[in-house]
């Protein structure tokens, strides 16, 4: 495999960390079915460990992106306050940045790029469906965080407000609804094609955000 370490220049010219992993000899051409990879909360670092159906994927002539997005602990605690709460924005625009990047470097192009992010990374990759639904042509989203603004009357959201925000504040208000996917969904736009997962019995990320997105979706994008 190869490895590369490299850097993606974010809306304000921050230089985003970005892994990119792919097997040896693989031409940059545009041609390549990449997925992307992104969580960014709690300051957690996205590190190095063995991924048995990524694997499989790379394996299979796929590219596979991991953008250290802020919100994570890549470069301490600065960056994670730098994706946090009213920065929130932040994270979702790095990683945002990081797909362009790939698109610009010719790893691949919007109709064959993915991207992938679970709980907290849900309002990443849910971020990235409503503000650039041009830039990819699948959306993973799985027990994500989508409806902000409702997440701290859930049992598990009192819990994270010291990471999100609070409604019961103006800032508060703003920086959850800035970070809500299910607010930032638009009628009539193509969005990407979405897979959207949730536990029936998931104490943390209640199965409501997926359900409404769903729902959400369909109907913004229904042709009838």
């Amino acid at each position: 495999l190869a490895v590369t370490e490299t850097f993606a220049s974010s809306y304000d010219g921050t230089r985003v960390p970005l892994s990119i992993i792919m097997s040896k000899g693989l031409s940059q051409n545009s041609t390549h079915p990449t997925l992307l990879v992104g969580y960014g909360s709690y300051g957690i670092s996205i590190e190095s460990r063995f991924w048995p159906t990524l694997l499989a994927w790379v394996e299979h002539g796929g590219v596979l992106a991991i953008a250290h997005i802020r919100g994570g602990g890549e470069y301490g605690e600065d960056w994670h306050l730098g994706g946090q709460k009213l920065t929130k924005p932040n994270t979702i625009l790095d990683f945002i940045a990081c797909g362009q990047h790939l698109v610009d470097a010719k790893y691949t192009r919007p109709s064959l790029l993915a991207c992938n992010g679970g709980s907290a990374g849900g309002i990443t990759v849910g971020g990235a469906m409503t503000w650039r639904p041009d830039l990819f042509a699948v959306i993973l989203d799985l027990v994500g965080m989508s409806d902000m603004l409702r997440f701290e009357t859930e049992p598990n959201g009192p819990p994270n407000v010291p990471e999100f925000g609070s409604v019961n504040t103006e800032a508060g208000f703003h920086g959850l609804y800035a970070m809500s996917a299910y607010a930032h969904v638009r009628d009539g736009v193509p969005y990407p094609a979405v897979m959207f997962t949730t536990g029936a019995n998931d104490p943390r990320v209640s199965p409501s955000h997926m359900a409404k997105m769903a729902a959400r979706v369909q109907a913004a994008t229904d042709r009838k």
